[in-house]
């Protein structure tokens, strides 16, 4: 995106509408098996197929990242045996020292064999941190690779859900944080195990036994203390999973809290989830302490046995002192990744509820199915018995809605709170899915559509206007950087805010924070406007888009709405005011999820005003109407079917 608007360049009228017939889209020429020249559509744009934008691989990403930490494992493995091999080295030091230094009191002996062991080390050392370094960069490549995908399939699954899905992102981290910790190293170091026992055996096969029968001891306490400490460990996640969720919704409504004096109500329900985490941790946390001391006992008791035995066995001529030595050192190092993984098994539980999280969400995504790249839509609507009940209650918030809108037309929805108008407007643009029915763009499901290209054919402006940090010029472009100021331009001028921007004291590098400032709820809203009209949408859907508007800015919506007309833009308008519907063709009057009439916008007021109820429903709809600008010609009386 270019870093600002060229001077050069000059304010242009909307595009006059296409002239190509509505509702029909290209033929397939049977005969010769392909589709024809496509002609210029709506708004003078291409009807062309769009390119198929690049997407995270969802449905591999997870593969891919497996493939690559396992071959870095068996790099990290390679250089653990190495390692393994070199820690020999001290107890191989120590038993040359005890038994042939010290006996021959050769000085050129102690020599050789200090050089060689400081060598041994920094070789260790050195391999040491180069696994290491291995693992901190397998969880980098984790998270380049895996960042995307989840960020992507957690949006979309955010549809059908509380949001909870974006606490992914924290697997990732606990994914990343697990592979350079020192459990992983200890777990790598396992199956070097036997190499310590079978040197301990060479030694003397009596202290090889204690050892082994040690070492199964011991993985038999890494078993029980993974059954006792596997449910309060899931239970602990449980809990801090509600926690969060909460943080987030006070970070969200930070000013509702401050402004209603909620915030003891909301740190105690926060606190309630964090304490049921914490005392579930506390728990799992008990349990594990204590086999990890019981291992570390087992361990240090063996070791305290070899030395007694051994000596045992030095007094009766079977090994020398130095081998005894030896051996209790190669016993440590053989028991001590069995005691790490038991003492860092709460990271190995973490860590694998976290994979399963991962690969359940990038499994189940809907994004890993390919979608067919059609032409650029013309607009039709077609909303068929849409049934709306939101997951976990049996509350129906819609019922049997159904209408058509033909490319270009304008529909108000008007009703009471509470009557499905914002459910509805969500479920029309796709940010929620509908229980059972349809809503279908130019006859195609929204489910069916390639969710990139369906969003650059849609504009939405929800009710609660939410800008994102950065410029007015990037909120407009949807933060997208390949949009061109031509196209932000013509953005603005369609939303009729260009002269507002200008205005500012940086114009559209004007920097807006998290909750909007410096811009008042009309700018936020009129921003928001333009933002919905970026790319020349073929369908946008505006909710209250008036709420905080003063009379200029309600003017210069009215504006807007007669551009986007003279565009052909299909428009959905939900409001509550009478200064709206003069600038739209149709009405609809939705009441508990139902429609309730449906019609032209003239027999629609009239009905209104002949209803004293519809007074809650619409202030003020008795008032005749203003004349309404000349609407361009659409197929039937209205261009909407109900």
């Amino acid at each position: 995106m270019g870093h600002g608007l060229g001077p050069d360049w000059q304010q242009q009228t909307p595009r006059p509408p296409s002239s190509a017939p509505l509702g029909k889209g290209p033929i397939i020429d049977q005969q010769a098996g392909r589709l024809p020249d496509l002609p210029a559509g709506p708004g003078g744009k291409s009807a062309g197929f769009h390119k198929r934008v690049a997407e995270p691989d969802i449905s591999h990403a997870l593969q891919a990242s497996l493939r690559q930490i396992w071959a870095n494992i068996l790099g990290v493995l390679l250089f653990s045996g190495v390692t393994n091999v070199l820690v020999l080295a001290i107890p191989i030091y120590l038993f040359q020292i005890s038994d042939r230094v010290l006996t021959s009191r050769s000085i050129d002996t102690l020599i050789m064999l200090t050089v060689l062991i400081i060598g041994a080390v920094l070789l260790q050392v050195i391999f040491d941190g180069i696994r290491r370094g291995m693992l901190l960069r397998s969880s980098v490549d984790l998270s380049a690779r895996l960042g995307a995908p989840i960020l992507s399939a957690a949006a979309r699954a955010s549809l059908q859900s509380n949001g909870q899905e974006y606490q992914t992102l924290g697997d990732l981290q606990t994914l990343r944080n697990f592979l350079v910790s020192g459990t992983l190293l200890s777990m790598l170091d396992l199956p070097f195990t036997p190499v310590f026992i079978l040197a301990i055996f060479l030694v003397h096969p009596q202290l090889g036994f204690i050892v082994l029968a040690t070492a199964i001891l011991l993985l038999v306490i890494a078993l029980i203390n993974q059954r006792f400490t596997a449910k309060p460990f899931a239970e602990a996640n449980r809990h801090l999973s509600r926690a969060n969720l909460h943080l987030d919704s006070m970070a969200r409504n930070s000013q509702i809290i401050n402004a209603l004096a909620m915030i003891p109500e909301a740190v105690t329900i926060w606190g309630r989830d964090a304490a049921g985490s914490m005392a579930a941790q506390v728990k799992a946390q008990d349990r594990n302490i204590f086999f990890a001391g019981l291992s570390r006992g087992v361990r240090l008791l063996t070791q305290v046995g070899l030395l007694g035995w051994g000596a045992n066995l030095t007094l009766h001529g079977q090994l020398t002192g130095g081998m005894v030595i030896a051996a209790s050192i190669i016993a440590g190092r053989a028991l001590a990744p069995i005691e790490g993984a038991i003492e860092g098994w709460n990271s190995v539980s973490l860590s694998r509820s976290a994979y399963s999280r991962i690969q359940n969400l990038l499994k189940s995504s809907p994004l890993n199915q390919q979608r067919l790249q059609l032409p650029r839509p013309e607009g039709r609507l077609d909303v068929e018995r849409l049934l709306y009940v939101p997951i976990g209650t049996k509350r129906v918030v819609l019922n049997s809605v159904t209408f058509s809108l033909q490319p270009g037309i304008s529909l108000a929805i008007v009703g009471k709170s509470s009557a499905g108008k914002t459910t509805l407007g969500k479920m029309l643009v796709g940010s929620i899915l509908p229980t059972s029915g349809s809503v279908r763009l130019d006859l195609m499901d929204l489910r069916n559509w390639d969710q990139r290209q369906l969003g650059q054919s849609i504009g939405y402006l929800p009710q609660d206007v939410q800008l994102f940090p950065g410029t007015i010029k990037a909120n407009i472009a949807r933060m997208r950087f390949d949009a061109t100021d031509e196209d932000i331009y013509q953005a603005a001028v369609l939303a009729d805010v260009h002269d507002m921007i200008a205005k500012l004291p940086e114009g559209y590098e004007t920097m807006v924070a998290a909750d909007g400032s410096p811009l008042s709820g009309g700018q936020k809203q009129r921003i928001g406007l333009a933002r919905a009209f970026f790319g020349n949408p073929r369908l946008v859907v505006l909710d209250e888009p008036n709420s905080n508007l003063d009379t200029a800015g309600d003017r210069a919506l009215s504006r807007a709405m007669a551009l986007a007309k003279r565009d052909r833009i299909t428009m959905i308008v939900i409001t509550q005011k009478q200064a709206v519907l003069r600038d739209v063709d149709n009405i609809m009057l939705l009441a508990d999820g139902q429609i309730a009439m449906f019609g032209a916008r003239d027999q629609m007021l009239e009905k209104l005003a002949r209803q004293r109820q519809s007074e809650d429903v619409l202030p003020n709809a008795a008032r005749p109407a203003p004349p309404a600008p000349p609407a361009p010609p659409a197929p039937g009386p209205t261009g909407a079917k109900p």
